[in-house]
């Protein structure tokens, strides 16, 4: 979010104050406004020890905080067109340019202990306007981001997506960018203030990136895993691979979506968009009234973390069950995938939805490759008024209609929008949910594999040879997955 937006929401004594500094070379970090991270516990699990809880933060992105002129905090830098006077050059802007903190309630972020929920909207006493938070997690050191090493892990949360309706997204998704937030002589503020963004889109639109001034309209890229984009109407989780490692910039050509370095489109599932019209929504079987376990597993060719991705797996948890994402599909394609549909991402599922530019930039090794280095975990909430978030949840994809998700409406109609995620863990599969029977003991490994065997012949309707194929798996993902045994049990 730019600049000016938060400036106008500054109080006039406060954008009236001015402030000098002897010369620098670097960036300067301000003290007009404190920053004090959020708190937000998560945990790391492993099957020997169990849970571990860390008392990790969360900070804002550099451009959603006040960003300006080093003598007068009314003339914001992070404008674009770059002001040529403040920013003629990099080492310049850094001189001329102060990052303060930011008070997070006043963009619609609130914590208690492992809960965060974030508000689309805030109102003033007059009128709503629009916050759409974006935060990073930060490690325990409160200087660095937090790794998430998830190839041949997995990661689960909680979600309450009730008051997210049509045209809003609240997101959870990974991306790889520097842990330091591209700390460097002339950004010395890095990732304490947000600096260091970088997706598969590219966007070359962003006037700062990495903390220097953008002054050749480069874009910030790099390998996103979308975990978690979703309303109470429909949900996605999608791959997207690019061609470098780690976060690096593209230009001209190569920041677009048909030669580019990233693929934008990803290759994802939406149950709706495949044909599962009942399974998410409002008392449906993931019933979005209600909150919910997202869990999403990562497997491997050899179940180590060595290996190559092959399969991201979506399970949820709900009232006691556990319930595998649906394989239910109308798709011609994914019906004929040899082996069948199991409703998770795999490279023939890839192939099948014809996902070329993901398959050419590195497909599900090639994020596997991200999934091991290390990514960053990321939480926003957003509306668009360009698409009304249609490629979510309207047309083939959802139930909304199409002007549904227009946020003149939204804001008109439902302008207390919110997400909540809580209970954030990851670690070795099967280690940060557990399977019940109904009297709450722990379940048998051998009980879990039959459930799992048998509940996705049936679920995919193939008979004994599915049945046979799904008794091949390993115990070790088998006892991660724990597929609907609540089902077996009630």
């Amino acid at each position: 979010m730019a600049f000016p937006r938060l400036a106008a929401a500054l109080p006039p004594l406060l954008l009236a104050l001015t402030l000098s500094s002897p010369p620098a070379t670097a960036q300067k970090i301000g003290t007009t406004i404190p920053e004090v991270h959020p708190k937000l516990e998560t945990q790391i699990c492993t099957t020997a020890g169990g849970c571990v809880t860390q008392q990790t933060k969360l900070v804002t992105d550099s451009l959603s905080r006040p960003f300006h002129d080093v003598n007068n905090m009314a003339v914001p830098c992070a404008t674009m067109p770059l002001n040529a006077t403040l920013c003629p050059d990099a080492a310049t802007c850094a001189q001329n340019c102060v990052l303060e903190g930011v008070e997070y309630s006043s963009l619609g972020v609130m914590t208690k202990n492992s809960a965060l929920t974030l508000r689309q909207y805030l109102f003033d006493g007059s009128a709503f306007s629009s916050v759409s938070p974006r935060l990073y997690l930060l490690a325990e050191d409160d200087m660095n981001y937090e790794p998430l090493k998830l190839l041949n892990q997995e990661l689960s949360f909680d979600v309450d997506v009730s008051q997210l309706g049509c045209g809003m997204n609240g997101a959870l998704y990974l991306s790889e960018m520097d842990m330091s937030g591209s700390r460097s002589e002339l950004n010395p503020a890095g990732a304490q203030y947000g600096t260091g963004y970088c997706d598969a889109q590219c966007f070359t639109t962003p006037p700062f990136i990495n903390g220097l001034a953008n002054l050749n309209n480069s874009g910030s890229c790099c390998n996103e895993m979308d975990i978690w984009e979703a309303n109470s109407q429909a949900t996605v989780y999608t791959p997207h691979t690019c061609s470098g490692v780690g976060s690096f910039l593209c230009a001209g050509d190569e920041c677009n979506k048909t030669v580019g370095v990233c693929d934008k489109d990803g290759c994802g599932i939406n149950s709706f968009g495949l044909g599962a019209k009942e399974f998410y929504g409002p008392g449906l079987t993931i019933d979005t009234t209600r909150p919910f376990t997202v869990v999403t597993q990562f497997l491997t060719s050899d179940n180590t973390s060595t290996g190559d991705l092959v399969e991201i797996r979506r399970l949820y948890v709900q009232n006691g069950k556990i319930i595998p994402n649906t394989a239910e599909t109308t798709n011609t394609a994914v019906q004929n995938l040899a082996g069948g549909f199991e409703g998770t991402i795999t490279q023939d599922y890839c192939a099948a939805r014809n996902a070329k530019d993901f398959t050419r930039l590195g497909g599900l090794k090639g994020m596997g490759g991200s999934l091991a280095r290390g990514m960053v975990l990321i939480f926003s909430i957003w509306n668009s008024p360009g698409d009304f978030m249609s490629w979510l949840d309207g047309g083939n994809n959802g139930p909304c209609n199409a002007t549904a998700g227009d946020p003149a409406q939204i804001v008109a109609t439902q302008p207390d929008v919110s997400v909540t995620f809580s209970n954030i863990k990851w670690g070795d599969i099967g280690s940060t949910f557990k399977a019940e029977g109904p009297a709450g003991s722990a379940v048998a490994s051998e009980t879990v594999e039959k459930g799992v065997n048998n509940a996705l012949a049936a679920q995919s309707g193939a008979g004994s040879e599915r049945a046979m194929m799904a008794g091949s798996l390993t115990m070790s993902v088998v006892v991660g997955l724990a597929v609907l045994l609540g089902a077996f049990l009630s």
